[in-house]
């Protein structure tokens, strides 16, 4: 047979090299998928710059949320104490002869519930006495051997008809050594102290919210300047200041929820580890409140840790887009 005959059908002759024209032409052409086109974005998705504000964003956050949260705990804690406060009056009668102690207290009690409004008039024994001074003169003291006033609690009815100055002059006149303390003066205390915490946490708000947005300005005019000559090619072409802000933005909102979402969760994982805390027996004793037992925030104050998180987040958007706005001005 001859070299030059020709080879069987479905065969590649012998003679055939790579890369030779008439074989190119008989072979089928390799189709290569194209990869999808990725858009692209002015303000690079991932750099250093991005993470440490993120950082800085979630530590404002966890900063306003643990500050949001104590102040609507102790807001909470303090109208509970002080529903409790009025709702009550106590009696105190000088310590004297026992014998005459007990009559005066007894008589006291009389009077009290006969008086209009006193739903209850209960004489505290020489125990529970004990225990209310417990916290400040300790525990194992006889108190027969200190001068300790007698105490009667009255429980008014909630109605608001008690006439405590006139029970105030009945028992001035009929027992010398006894006095009323309807908890006014206390109450009035708390009420300041309140008020007091609530404004530090407003301030300290304020102080947060300035330090994000000043971070925000600096971050934003930083990624504007490494970014410019994009920034300048597109404005010159006739991009509107619109598009290019908006580049910016939702590079700075994503920035903000995530450092928000870390900040919030972080301050709402404080509180919640917090309430837990008494479940699980480690939140001492429950007749003596302590951080733990009290610095509840309740379904408000981890609303507000969420509202802080979206307003976060947004400030830093609008702060940013604001921002390239001004810059894009001294483009000329």
């Amino acid at each position: 047979m001859s070299t030059n005959d020709a080879a069987p059908a479905g065969k590649t002759p012998a003679a055939a090299v790579p890369g030779d024209p008439a074989r190119a032409a008989t072979q089928p052409a390799k189709v290569r998928p194209e990869k999808a086109r990725q858009p692209t974005s002015i303000v690079p998705s991932s750099t250093i710059a991005g993470r440490a504000l993120v950082a800085v964003v979630a530590i404002m956050t966890f900063l306003a949320g643990i500050t949001i949260g104590s102040a609507v705990a102790v807001r909470g804690t303090a109208s509970q104490w002080r529903s409790d406060v009025t709702r009550e009056v106590t009696i105190q009668i000088r310590a004297g002869d026992k014998a005459t102690t007990d009559a005066q207290v007894q008589a006291a009690a009389d009077i009290a519930r006969k008086t209009p409004g006193i739903a209850d008039a209960h004489i505290l024994t020489g125990e529970e006495t004990s225990r209310l001074l417990e916290p400040w003169l300790g525990s194992g003291l006889d108190l027969n051997d200190l001068p300790v006033p007698r105490v009667v609690v009255l429980r008014l009815d909630g109605a608001g008809t008690a006439d405590l100055s006139r029970l105030r002059r009945t028992l001035t006149d009929k027992i010398p050594t006894a006095s009323l303390d309807d908890h006014r003066g206390w109450s009035r205390r708390l009420v300041a102290v309140t008020d007091a915490v609530m404004l530090i946490g407003v301030v300290l708000l304020v102080l947060v919210g300035l330090a994000t947005v000043l971070s925000v300005v600096f971050a934003t005019r930083a990624a504007v300047a490494t970014n410019r000559a994009v920034v300048e090619v597109l404005h010159f072409v006739g991009a509107r200041d619109g598009f290019i802000a908006a580049q910016f933005q939702r590079h700075f909102l994503k920035i903000g929820t995530q450092g928000g979402l870390i900040g919030g969760l972080g301050a709402a994982a404080v509180f919640g580890a917090l309430a837990a805390l008494p479940k699980l027996g480690l939140g001492g004793d429950p007749e003596l409140p302590t951080v733990v037992s009290w610095l509840n925030p309740g379904p408000w104050g981890f609303l507000g840790i969420a509202l802080a998180v979206a307003v976060v987040a947004l400030a830093t958007a609008l702060t940013s887009r604001v921002t390239v706005y001004r810059t894009l001005r001294t483009i000329q």
